[in-house]
């Protein structure tokens, strides 16, 4: 295969900082022309390029944020379900890479090159692609006030800990919520602390890996809960992985989510503002090259 047909998209500031040129000359070394990302959106523009230029293998080496950037470009372009993905872990957040069984960044390259393929589903909520997931209330909220000095000192766990300091002041959301289950519409209406849409992660029970191949979302809507009770949730369910009460969950194609004043977002950590969100599940729609714990029917 020829270096113009392979490209490689790389965030030198995704995770530690420390990986670029490491990750460049692994890449390199599989044939891919690689392409350095220096300022915001370029990894959305690179993308775009991608798309445009038909490029039929794509590996990108950053965190969940830089792979949606990459696949917010190829949809501009119309090339989403184009080239064949590969995902090289090297972020704070690596939850795509996880669930799709690859342990670390030179894993990664191997997969790129050579890897199995899975088609998996891609989520579009406001008109925009994501992989992971769609979250709205204090999740969302925590994302956004988790700083870059907290995450490159804590990595994870400082969305867990940001999330924690979130709970004391949060006052929870209004929706109303309705969603599509096996053809019939399903509504739920009230103040919650947060709606859950996962696509490559599951939410409810022990998390992990969702289902990405069967055109549905897994959807957690949380019941508003005193701010105490959040600081105790938020552990007990994002360190100690316990399950938590007042969930009522759904399994759903599509959904719309609305509220009488804007609610934060975060999809696959890309942050925006709506009052109503409209999010439909793309069976199907991307190939992803996959490691072997990758399971295509989990429990």
């Amino acid at each position: 295969m020829q270096v113009g047909s392979r490209r490689a998209i790389v965030n030198p500031q995704s995770g530690t900082g420390d990986h670029a040129d490491y990750a460049e000359r692994l890449l390199r070394g599989r044939g891919y022309a690689v392409e350095q990302t220096t300022g915001p959106e370029d990894a959305v523009r690179f993308g775009r390029e991608a798309g445009a230029d038909g490029v039929s293998e794509l590996a990108v080496c950053g965190g969940d944020g830089t792979i949606n950037e990459v696949l917010r470009g190829l949809a501009d372009s119309d090339a989403l379900g184009e080239p064949t993905v590969g995902v090289v872990p090297c972020g704070t957040a690596n939850i795509l890479a996880d669930a799709l069984g690859i342990r670390d960044l030179r894993h990664g390259v191997e997969l790129a090159d050579s890897g199995p393929v899975r088609e998996i589903d891609v989520g579009v909520a406001g008109g925009k692609p994501f992989v992971v997931s769609c979250i709205a209330g204090l999740p969302a909220d925590a994302s956004l006030a988790a700083s870059s000095d907290l995450k490159s000192r804590f990595g994870t766990f400082a969305f867990v800990v940001t999330g924690v300091q979130e709970a004391l002041g949060f006052d929870g959301i209004d929706i109303e919520l309705a969603a599509t289950v096996a053809g019939r519409t399903e509504t739920w209406e009230g103040e919650a602390t947060c709606v859950l849409v996962g696509n490559a992660r599951k939410f409810i029970e022990e998390g992990g890996q969702a289902d990405m191949e069967d055109g549905l979302f897994d959807v957690a809507i949380v019941d508003k809960m005193p701010a105490g009770n959040l600081v105790a949730e938020a552990v007990g369910h994002r360190v100690l992985g316990q399950e938590t009460d007042g969930v009522t969950h759904i399994r759903a194609s599509e959904l719309t989510v609305t509220g009488p004043e804007p609610i934060t977002f975060s999809r696959d950590g890309e942050l925006a503002t709506h009052e109503r969100l409209e999010l439909t599940n793309e069976k199907r729609l991307l190939s992803l090259r996959v490691g072997p714990t990758y399971d295509p029917t989990p429990g």
